[in-house]
């Protein structure tokens, strides 16, 4: 479950890369849907961390993303135009 509890996604392996899917989305008014995917090129940085790429098919933009798991989930960070823009997001196993 994503922090803000609008989303919830499975994260599995697809190809040589990873996928998140959205498997619901409470709002869709800023045009997120059920199905849509996030495709992950990630590769280990540090004891773990994984970072690289994420591909957004929907909007057809690729960002750097780093994906760290943490004591009870995952935080991911995306950001897009050479990193001047980014945004943390803290995701919790769905109960």
């Amino acid at each position: 479950m994503r922090d803000d509890g609008n989303a919830k996604v499975s994260i599995a392996p697809c190809g040589q890369q990873l996928c998140a899917t959205n498997l619901w989305i409470r709002d869709t008014s800023k045009g997120e849907q059920p199905g849509d995917k996030l495709i992950m090129t990630l590769k280990p940085t540090s004891q773990g961390t994984l970072a690289g790429k994420a591909y957004d098919p929907k909007r057809n933009s690729t960002y750097s993303m780093t994906l760290k798991v943490t004591n009870g989930g995952l935080i991911t960070r995306g950001c897009i135009g050479a990193g001047l823009i980014c945004r943390n997001v803290r995701w919790t196993p769905a109960k």
